[in-house]
């Protein structure tokens, strides 16, 4: 009973909330840019998402971490839906391996594993990330595992040579809003840390634009018609970090996970006393 009425609650507050940023959107779309040195609305700058998006993009009730002796630090907090309508269009048996990854998502996600996060992931991680622009290239760059992409704005017919993990990129503007047509990425990244996930026919379309010196909307309208029924699209803010001397910070995460990739080949204390008694032999006979 609790749990149903606390997801009433939820979903009332998710409609108040989707209104209130539709009502901000709306009064915000007549704000205009200032300008690069090419005429188009300058988003150079270091940018951040806010909310829980990176645990679920769904609303979603508090819950323990995998860790308990992390108590209320390592607690995944519940957070409001960036998805239209709440609702991820899954077909019944993507749906299965969504709950599956669920289930299993610490020894599944990627990005526990510090690989890139892939589109529109990158974007809503809990860390900043920097936008750099010219007129035939836009170049993002995350804090993340020092991820990047090159958005192509000149290059409207530039098919991709190969799969990446965070995509082919192609851009352009509409008005004050800037159009990302993101393919061809690797199937293994998620969406969040709740077990979201896409195939590689997926197509994210996304749109930024400015709505105040300081702050963007963002959208990513994705389609997959191997995993999904409809193209369905998530949006929230970006806003610009102000810290005094702001910069990206490197985050090399690979460190912090070579004993969850390759601890497997780590000698046992057995196999290794093992050969060292055939080791020592044969270098006395040298």
């Amino acid at each position: 009973m609790l749990n149903s009425a606390f997801r009433y609650l939820l979903a009332v507050a998710f409609s108040l909330a989707s209104l209130s940023f539709a009502t901000v959107f709306a009064q915000s779309t007549d704000y205009r840019a200032g300008r690069d040195s090419w005429g188009n609305p300058d988003l150079n700058g270091i940018w951040q998402a806010m909310g829980t998006a990176y645990w679920d993009l769904q609303t979603h009730e508090s819950r323990a971490g995998p860790m308990w002796q992390l108590g209320a630090i390592g607690a995944i907090p519940g957070g409001m839906g960036v998805v239209e309508g709440d609702e991820i269009p899954y077909k019944s048996e993507a749906l299965q391996k969504k709950q599956a990854n669920m289930a299993n998502w610490l020894e599944l996600d990627p990005v526990v594993r510090c690989y890139m996060p892939g589109i529109p992931r990158a974007n809503y991680m809990p860390y900043p990330f920097q936008i750099f622009q010219t007129d035939a290239n836009i170049y993002f760059a995350y804090q993340f595992a020092s991820s990047t992409r090159n958005v192509f704005m000149n290059r409207p017919d530039y098919e991709a040579p190969i799969l990446t993990v965070m995509g082919h990129n192609i851009g352009h503007w509409e008005g004050e809003t800037l159009v990302i047509n993101t393919t061809d990425q690797y199937e293994w990244t998620w969406l969040d840390h709740s077990g979201n996930y896409h195939s590689e026919a997926m197509k994210v379309t996304e749109r930024i634009t400015p709505t105040g010196p300081n702050s963007l909307w963002y959208e990513a309208t994705i389609d997959d018609p191997e995993v999904y029924t409809r193209p369905w699209t998530i949006s929230m803010p970006l806003y610009r970090r102000l810290d005094r001397n702001m910069r990206l910070v490197e985050f090399k995460c690979q460190e912090y996970t070579e004993e969850i990739l390759y601890g497997y080949l780590r000698q046992e204390e057995e196999t290794a006393a093992a050969l060292e008694e055939v080791r020592q032999p044969r270098e006395q006979q040298q």
